[in-house]
């Protein structure tokens, strides 16, 4: 059976699964078997079980629940309130304060919790309300917002990072590692978009006053974001510095989340209770997608399509930044309508063995995807980042929303150009672990 009949017949057995509104996990597991039983027959049992089971048994996947149980805790203990006083109290007096509060606040809360729709619920539901009280642009603020959001699966600790590295067979450390300089300069280019934005239209921002401030000291703002310390040491600080695995680093993300927690006195068994279920739910979808794409992976080889795209790649291994463009190019396109982790089950297998045989940096190259994923999950028609902060963002309607977004899906794109020509923003602080 010819390699592209395989791919595009099990696309579409998926897609069959999903308009039966069964979960995305489900529908995965469903077409991975039945591809065992047509291809290999009724002992390929034997081949998925032994599959399901090395899968789920890889040591450091004990790093997703352990990042989703983190920030779980820090969100639902109400840790992060304390953490936006923090720095609302240390951003000065300048037009358009709150837009830069938020890129700021992203960063921040992207590095303790790793999750988009996490932190673009939370700024819908405190901080663009403000924003519109005190006479900001809806457009511009709720693009911030959302931009900000995207941020979280870039910035370490990030699920999202850690499955792409688990299924593309690369070191867990370094992908998480990898993020933190395109990170940094996603926020920089998002905070010239909006200073120049203000500038050339003043309108989009009132004038800074007293009553948009927290009445507090710099040092008072300081010792309260300072737990915080704890977490974001115990994850990169541990990770680059060698002294801890990835795994490792989580679960002292974990111990640091709590500490925080009782030192804001916002601990309470009940509130790690309902981590504890929040995390297991989470972690037992995420767990299925990823036995699943292994054992596509495998299916793959086993019937020669794995071959096959090798030598599709090897064809055009000689225009590297086409063969480039075309695999961003389509998972831009599928993250409109697919889930990111979903989209990866499918992608990874395929796009292995094509970036082996281009040549290309497997870090630098999974990056650029990492990248691609971010801004999917804001990007019209079906983002899931969209939806979660039209949940909280009250009677806004989504028109607007996919309206606002646009000019940020731009600045995504001018960051991905700086990380594809420079690969040394993805590559060199993993480097330094090595």
């Amino acid at each position: 059976m010819e390699w592209w009949i395989i791919i595009v017949g099990s696309l579409c057995g998926l897609l069959a699964i999903f308009l039966t509104g069964a979960p995305l996990f489900v529908g995965f597991l469903i077409v991975n078997l039945l591809a065992v039983v047509m291809l290999i027959g009724g002992s390929g049992t034997l081949l998925a079980t032994n599959s399901i089971f090395d899968s789920s048994n890889i040591s450091s996947l004990s790093a997703i629940p352990l990042f989703i149980l983190m920030g779980e805790i820090l969100t639902r203990s109400g840790s992060v309130e304390n953490m936006f006083k923090a720095i609302d109290g240390l951003v000065g007096r300048i037009r358009g304060r709150q837009y830069v509060l938020t890129v700021i606040v992203s960063v921040v809360f992207g590095a303790l919790s790793g999750a988009a729709m996490a932190v673009a619920a939370m700024l819908g539901k405190s901080l663009y309300p403000t924003m519109m009280k005190r006479g900001y642009d809806s457009q511009l603020s709720i693009g911030a917002i959302l931009a900000g959001a995207s941020l979280a699966p870039i910035i370490p600790p990030s699920v999202l990072a850690v499955v792409i590295a688990t299924l593309a067979d690369v070191s867990i450390g370094e992908m998480l590692i990898a993020g933190v300089v395109p990170g940094l300069i996603a926020a920089g280019l998002f905070l010239a978009y909006i200073f120049t934005r203000v500038t050339l239209r003043p309108e989009l921002a009132p004038e800074a006053d007293a009553s948009e401030m927290e009445r507090k000291g710099v040092w008072h703002s300081l010792l309260l974001l300072l737990p915080f310390s704890i977490i974001v040491f115990a994850i990169m600080g541990l990770i680059l510095l060698g002294i801890a695995t990835p795994a490792e680093a989580a679960a002292s993300g974990v111990i640091g989340s709590v500490i925080v927690a009782i030192v804001y006195r916002q601990f309470s068994l009940g509130m790690l209770r309902e981590a504890f279920k929040s995390a297991m739910l989470i972690t037992a979808m995420i767990m299925v997608i990823v036995v699943s794409s292994n054992l596509f992976g495998q299916l793959l080889a086993f019937s020669g399509a794995t071959r096959d795209l090798v030598a599709f790649g090897a064809q055009l291994s000689g225009s590297p930044y086409l063969l480039l463009f075309m695999l961003m190019a389509i998972v831009f396109v599928m993250c409109m309508f697919i889930d990111q982790i979903a989209l990866l089950l499918i992608l990874v297998p395929i796009y292995k063995p094509l970036i082996e045989a281009a040549g290309f940096d497997p870090i630098w190259f999974w990056v650029l995807v990492l990248l691609n994923l971010a801004v999917g999950g804001i990007t019209p028609p079906f983002g899931y980042t969209l939806f979660a902060f039209k949940a909280t963002s009250g009677e806004l309607d989504l028109k607007s929303v996919y309206q606002a977004v646009w000019p940020w899906v731009g600045v995504f794109f001018v960051l991905m150009v700086i990380v594809a020509l420079v690969p040394q923003t993805a590559t060199w602080l993993p480097s330094i672990m090595r």
